[in-house]
């Protein structure tokens, strides 16, 4: 885990602080936790990291489509998302 990546973990702590109940349900909350803790703990960026941000992508795409989100909200929930957990590029460059 590094700074950035805790960082990066707070944002969708406060994130889920702030939409909280009025725009997600619980079961969309705890899924949104799990995926950040997933991420956050990951050391490689396949295997539950891959499965944390597809799920991740489909929850943002149905929450969008449903009108419950816009999609730049989405977007940023994603972006914080992604960089809780390890990217491709620094797995390469550690190989």
């Amino acid at each position: 885990m590094t700074a950035y990546r805790a960082r990066a973990h707070a944002r969708v702590t406060i994130t889920l602080r702030e939409v909280g109940p009025a725009k997600l349900l619980p079961a969309e909350q705890a899924r949104i936790r799990l995926a950040a803790d997933t991420l956050l703990f990951s050391a490689e960026p396949g295997g539950v990291a891959r499965v944390a941000r597809t799920d991740m992508t489909a929850l943002c795409r149905h929450l969008v489509t449903s009108g419950r989100w816009l999609p730049g909200r989405a977007d940023e929930l994603l972006d914080d998302l992604w960089a809780c957990g390890p990217s491709e590029r620094r797995a390469l460059a550690a190989a």
